[in-house]
């Protein structure tokens, strides 16, 4: 009998201490628990990680991710702590560092720390999708609530434009659906991001998440919606 050997998954959660915006923004209260402990719990609940591990340069984050039984092994570097560093650095660093500790992972998840709508069943729905797909990656994304084919600008006299004036009389159902990045988690082979250092590629499949389910954390008012929209969430759930 042939036993296939079980893929070695990583989980991350890049969560630097630098927020400008909003003042310590993952490990702020949401909703009465600091929002990295969302991601975290969904990671824990999914059972499907060899690790789950924070990347942070912040020893107040690091505290309280271990806290919550996530692992900071050991702190991220200051050239990928600043604004200039991407994910794909971060997770290179992460997987650099783990694999001079002897620890090699076939999958990579990136978690985002500001992503309270992510679930076990996201995580656990996402690594079927790309093992059965043998795709390079998978990303959750979600639709533009409006076609950006018809999208304003503000020109030099302050007068108002379309950017692309030829899709002024085009109805906006007859335009091609577009999509954005969830900015709540995807996942990526190791060997893939390892030897190309992006983060999807042109074999990344999309997990498509309603717009209900999706709220970017920039400022104080994002914070306030997102709250709002999770808490309808979690009441309608319970019906």
């Amino acid at each position: 009998m042939i036993f296939m050997q079980k893929n070695k998954i990583l989980a991350i959660i890049p969560a630097r201490g630098g927020s400008k915006r909003i003042p310590k923004k993952n490990i702020k209260p949401f909703l009465g628990k600091p929002i990295i402990k969302y991601s975290i719990d969904a990671a824990l609940q999914a059972k499907c990680f060899d690790e789950i591990m924070v990347s942070t340069d912040d020893k107040e984050i690091a505290d309280i991710s271990i806290k919550y039984n996530a692992k900071v092994p050991f702190l991220r570097s200051n050239k990928n702590s600043d604004d200039q560093a991407t994910t794909a650095d971060v997770m290179k660093e992460v997987l650099l560092e783990y694999k001079k500790q002897g620890k090699e992972y076939d999958y990579v998840f990136c978690l985002y720390p500001t992503a309270p709508f992510i679930t076990a069943e996201k995580l656990k729905n996402a690594l079927k999708i790309i093992e059965k797909n043998n795709a390079d990656a998978v990303v959750s994304i979600t639709r533009s609530n409006y076609p950006i084919q018809r999208s304003l600008k503000i020109n030099k006299d302050g007068k108002v434009a379309m950017i692309w004036p030829e899709n002024m009389k085009i109805r906006s159902q007859d335009l091609m659906p577009v999509y954005h990045d969830a900015g709540q988690y995807f996942c990526i082979r190791v060997k893939t991001l390892l030897d190309g250092g992006e983060t999807f590629t042109e074999n990344t499949l999309p997990i498509v998440t309603p717009e209900s389910e999706v709220q970017d954390i920039d400022n104080k008012e994002d914070w306030k919606i997102a709250e709002i929209k999770f808490s309808l969430l979690k009441r309608s759930e319970k019906k």
